[in-house]
């Protein structure tokens, strides 16, 4: 059907100056109007506009580890829970059944190791131009590096990082733990 008429107005167009001055003025006001919309310049033929893809909602990997500990371990809960009504013997047998799930999350998420191997209290040394993120210097620390001191804490770093991948929906990227209900029949 189109290529008839493209035939038709093509015969017009050769033949009739009047159909062709007007089809060249709607074809021109047409580019004009496409430009300007494109915010370019009448002259150029207009950008063609490819739909926009919608984004998927994102979540922040803080959101994710604590998602984490809360399925596997409750810490939300014992950290969130008012302690004031329960014996320290409650608390230390309830901590004890979060501390070791933590720490086996933790283990499989980022495979923790200590930075130096020799044991609290003994004597280290800095590199000369150690990295600070690396060392927490306190106490008196006054000249150029190396510097040596009592060791505090041997720190730890992470052999890896494998948060689990999130993939729920816009509503649910601040969610730590959803809501749990038991239906009953």
């Amino acid at each position: 059907m189109r290529f008839l008429l493209a035939l038709s107005v093509f015969f017009k167009v050769l033949f009739d100056q009047q159909v062709a001055q007007a089809i060249e003025s709607v074809l021109n006001k047409k580019a004009e109007t496409a430009s300007a919309s494109a915010g370019g310049d009448a002259t150029r033929p207009a950008e063609i506009h490819q739909p926009t893809v919608a984004t998927p909602p994102q979540r922040n990997d803080a959101i994710t580890l604590l998602a984490t500990l809360q399925r596997e371990a409750r810490f939300v809960d014992i950290v969130k829970e008012p302690l004031g009504d329960y014996s320290d013997a409650q608390i230390g047998a309830a901590a004890r059944d979060v501390l070791r799930d933590c720490g086996e999350a933790i283990d499989r998420l980022f495979d923790l190791k200590p930075i130096l191997e020799e044991k609290e209290g003994a004597e280290v040394e800095t590199p000369a131009g150690y990295d600070p993120g690396r060392y927490r210097l306190t106490g008196s620390v006054s000249g150029e590096p190396p510097y040596s001191g009592q060791l505090i804490h041997h720190g730890w770093k992470a052999s890896h990082c494998r948060l689990p991948q999130w993939s729920g929906g816009e509503d649910s990227a601040l969610v730590v733990a959803p809501i749990e209900l038991e239906v009953k029949s």
